[in-house]
């Protein structure tokens, strides 16, 4: 209890600033959890569906790969039915097609991560703004002051002064240290994208070379 009413008094304290930081806060936890929930379904439909796609590849049922692509909508299936689309054609034109796919899938799964950086940097701002406010008031406070009373009247306001400060870099830096997670997810799923584009036109390259010899 005693702890929050600390917070309380230490909120109170901060000044006006104090509220867009919170505000700023609140956007930032929204946009990590929608994202973290965004990714993490992404991750597993992923998973599930190259569980599904590999051994259908490896037995070179090609078709049926392209159906269960368009039967499903996760960023796995778009990718690969990408390049199955392009199946006929060379090496080159898979690739291109696959990376066309990737190119689609990857804006949707970096979007709004960029903004937690943004936010962790406004409220640290917002904080520095709102401690340099807050000083000047003090001083403006402390020049009609008695010499007596200048002393402990600046250091009183100062270390409320500071609280904006400290309230924005307790809000920028989690919310910096969620987008590196965040961005550390993304680029865990991309890079298996990429991987899974490589192995689809590795395999279809070694079924392509493999026809002649069983003819012959």
């Amino acid at each position: 209890m005693e702890a929050f009413e600390a917070i309380i008094r230490f909120f109170q304290t901060g000044g006006v600033f104090m509220y867009p930081i919170v505000i700023v806060l609140a956007i930032g936890l929204a946009i990590a959890v929608e994202r973290l929930v965004f990714l993490n379904r992404t991750k597993r439909e992923n998973r599930q569906a190259w569980y599904e796609i590999e051994p259908l590849l490896n037995e070179g049922k090609f078709q049926a790969v392209l159906m269960m692509t368009k039967d499903h909508n996760t960023a796995m299936d778009r990718v690969i039915g990408y390049g199955l689309s392009r199946a006929g054609g060379s090496q080159v034109e898979i690739e291109m097609a696959m990376e066309e796919g990737l190119m689609e899938v990857i804006p949707k799964l970096e979007k709004r991560t960029p903004y937690l950086a943004t936010f962790a940097n406004i409220a640290t701002l917002l904080g520095l703004l709102g401690t340099i406010i807050g000083l000047i008031q003090a001083f403006t406070a402390v020049a009609s002051a008695s010499a007596a009373d200048k002393a402990d009247l600046l250091s009183a306001s100062i270390s409320v002064a500071m609280n904006t400060t400290a309230f924005g870099l307790m809000v920028g830096i989690p919310l910096l240290l969620l987008h590196a997670f965040l961005v550390s997810k993304t680029t865990e799923i991309i890079d298996s994208l990429e991987m899974v584009s490589v192995k689809f036109v590795n395999q279809l390259m070694r079924r392509r070379r493999s026809k002649p010899k069983a003819a012959a």
